[in-house]
């Protein structure tokens, strides 16, 4: 059983509510119907209920059974205006300017996901990272312990023997552009947790360079050395290592000539890149040359689940990852 049928598995097995915010989207309305369809949790689309209904005819998709949620029309919005205000007053937020934010569809949402009303959120199929991650630090904000919010890619690659018979984690992909030695280490934790808990991995966390084990001498190499290093201080139960290049990491054969005393070097299945530059062409290479599924990108750090898509997302893609969200909601992960 692949990983995302074990996913399905476990998300029906205690259906939770994951709303979302673009229900006036094609793509989120086809995701709506087969996710009820599927039992894989109470999916709740968030817009104009007329304008949904009407696209859903269009579209011919089958909405029965799919709450559909009018933010204007909510007999919680009033509810949700006043909780935004408190908890915004003290950086200047007035119940003018939180009556007018919570009626956007993602700031309404956010609200649900906070009051408990919803489970999880996912969005990004018409919107940037950026639009998720406000609501989410301003309203979620992280969980406890925390540092940062990072994310990362499940990759799964068809006929690969790397990482996991072709199962990897790339982080971080969408969130933190330039990530200093602390929130690198951090990431690199959050991660390992992750691989642990939702994928049932041992984790092997490789911290990717251009160097290997001090092959470069760079400022670029120091920081990932010097992250790599304050992971291991902070979780030495857990297998980080690095700085290694791609092929070290992964490929047994460089691995035992670069560094043949890693734990982690030719066996990683977490890959952490040095920034989100090279994350984000890391992840498209593999996706678009080895045609790997590439489901994400997932957050974690957040103390509720909210999830990010690529604007570029199929149906399918949402549907997996709603299923993602409903199992960190019952994880807590």
């Amino acid at each position: 059983m692949d990983l995302m049928k074990k996913i399905w598995t476990h998300a029906q097995a205690n259906k939770k509510k994951i709303v979302l915010p673009e229900g006036n989207e094609e793509r989120n309305i086809a995701a709506a119907e087969k996710i009820h369809k599927l039992g894989l949790a109470y999916p709740l689309l968030v817009g104009n209920k007329e304008e949904i209904i009407n696209k859903s005819k269009e579209l011919d998709v089958d909405l029965s059974g799919v709450e559909i949620i009018d933010p204007n029309e909510s007999e919680n919005l009033t509810k949700y205006i006043t909780a935004f205000y408190e908890l915004r007053k003290k950086k200047g937020m007035t119940m003018e300017k939180a009556e007018k934010i919570v009626r956007d569809p993602l700031y309404f949402a956010t609200m649900m996901v906070k009051l408990d009303d919803a489970d999880g959120m996912v969005s990004g199929a018409i919107h940037t990272t950026g639009d998720l991650l406000r609501p989410g630090l301003q309203i979620i904000k992280t969980a406890p312990g925390v540092s940062v919010v990072s994310s990362f890619f499940i990759m799964q690659v068809p006929g690969s023997s790397y990482g996991e018979e072709g199962l990897l984690l790339f982080a971080d992909c969408a969130v933190n552009p330039n990530p200093t030695e602390d929130q690198l280490a951090a990431i690199a934790i959050a991660t390992a947790e992750t691989a642990k808990k939702l994928c049932k991995m041992e984790p092997k966390v490789a911290m990717l360079s251009f160097s290997t084990m001090g092959s470069a001498d760079n400022e670029l190499v120091d920081k990932v050395r010097n992250a790599t290093q304050k992971a291991q201080e902070l979780r030495p139960d857990l297998d980080i290592d690095g700085e290694l290049q791609l092929d070290a990491a992964i490929v047994k054969k460089v691995a035992d000539q670069k560094a043949p005393e890693s734990k982690v070097a030719g066996r990683a299945n977490v890959l952490v890149f040095p920034d989100l530059q090279s994350g984000n062409i890391g992840y498209k290479l593999v996706q678009r040359f080895a045609n790997a599924a590439a489901i994400g990108p997932i957050c974690q750090g957040f103390a509720k689940p909210i999830n990010d898509l690529s604007r570029g997302c199929s149906s399918d893609d949402i549907v997996n990852v709603v299923a993602l969200t409903a199992v960190q909601a019952q994880t807590n992960i």
